[in-house]
């Protein structure tokens, strides 16, 4: 195997918040680290943009007053930051910050341990932050080495929403809950979420907020959808939860009374067969996690639904730490196995480094809209 020529420096995507209420994104040069004698160093090829992305990139700034001056690896993209933000981001102000989750890319070079040398000229995933970048290096034990065939377009968003899917369903067994509920269910996750229940037998309820995302999920065979645009939608899900018995809810809005709906409803679902009343609820304890922000106000809670009852965030690193490293593993595994099924991903459009600080592609991914997955390419295009 011929080596490959490795730069000494090469560009990186990099987020500023000014305590001036700037926000600056830029590509700048940074040394290629050397890969200590644990560590692989990956020539990163595919690395995604996923909603957890947006708010390290954008730092809450308000993207609509986002403007680009320069060209190519000189392209600068400033905004404005609304005032009353500037206060949560303070341990990030003045600090130039790396982006982007995950991706994937070829082994060209590797430290001296067997778990390195291993995976030298293999194509493997990453979870690890500064994926928004031409090279990475990493442990090697973090990289997870794809299937025989699959390219680095492939495996790049093998972590972020296959775990989280996948994690969705480990997290209702540990917990005792026997039916999941997820909002925002015809994105790009909730569809894995689907095939991920579909094949192991769990019902799901959907919640979806339109019509045509109605009709998404009812082409890849989910059976329960419930549509928070129509006037039915309490009675609709309620409906559901009585037939699956659903008592657990990942919720991906946050903002907003969809949480405290859905509490209700399960409420409701637990006592439709009651035959005592009890001023404290039922005694079937209901959780919803919420572990997105697509609605940033406030999070409304109606308690109409008893005293058996949880809110709280929920994000899958801490998670996969909580469970160990072994049985986290095995769900990286399955991931790699079925990384062209159960867990495929699909994107609108590749871009490289330049084009993703464009505005029309920041206007696009920054909606978070069902169907507008963008992929960074970042071998490309320089």
């Amino acid at each position: 195997m011929s080596t490959p020529t490795i730069p000494s420096t090469a560009l990186q995507l990099r987020s500023l918040v000014k305590k001036s209420g700037e926000l600056e994104l830029s590509l700048q040069s940074v040394p290629v680290p050397q890969p200590a004698d644990d560590e692989v160093l990956v020539r990163v090829e595919a690395t995604p943009i996923n909603p957890s992305d947006l708010a390290l990139l954008f730092g809450l700034a308000d993207m609509s007053t986002a403007k680009v001056s320069g060209s190519g690896a000189s392209t600068v993209v400033t905004a404005q930051v609304p005032e009353k933000m500037l206060r949560g981001l303070a341990a990030r102000l003045d600090e130039s910050m790396p982006v982007g989750n995950e991706g994937a890319g070829t082994v060209v070079k590797a430290g001296s341990s067997p778990e390195a040398q291993a995976l030298l000229g293999k194509t493997v995933a990453i979870l690890g932050g500064a994926m928004y970048g031409q090279y990475r290096a990493v442990k090697a034990k973090q990289a997870l080495l794809l299937p025989e065939g699959t390219t680095a377009a492939e495996g790049a968003s093998c972590f972020v929403n296959p775990l989280t899917s996948l994690s969705m369903t480990e997290v209702m067994r540990r917990e005792g809950h026997k039916a999941l509920v997820h909002t925002a269910a015809a994105s790009n996750l909730g569809q894995m979420l689907n095939k991920i229940c579909q094949k192991d037998g769990i019902a799901l309820v959907n919640i979806v907020r339109k019509p045509e995302q109605v009709e998404i999920l009812k082409k890849i065979g989910a059976k329960y959808i419930v549509d928070s645009s129509t006037p039915t939608f309490m009675e609709d899900l309620t409906k559901a939860l009585i037939e699956t018995g659903a008592t657990l809810c990942f919720d991906a809005i946050g903002g907003g009374k969809l949480a405290g709906q859905v509490l209700t409803c399960m409420e409701a679902a637990a006592n439709a067969n009651a035959k005592e009343y009890s001023r404290y609820g039922s005694n079937v304890y209901k959780q919803v996690y919420i572990y997105g922000g697509l609605d940033r106000g406030p999070t409304e809670l109606n308690r109409s639904f008893g005293m058996q009852w949880g809110v709280g965030g929920w994000l899958l690193t801490p998670f996969l730490q909580k469970i160990g490293f072994a049985d986290a593993q095995k769900l990286r595994e399955r991931v790699a196995a079925e990384l062209k099924t159960t867990f495929a991903s699909h994107y609108t459009r590749e871009v490289s480094l330049v084009e993703a600080l464009s505005l029309e592609a920041i206007n696009a991914y920054g909606k978070q809209a069902t169907g507008t997955k963008y992929l960074i390419t970042p071998q490309k295009g320089l």
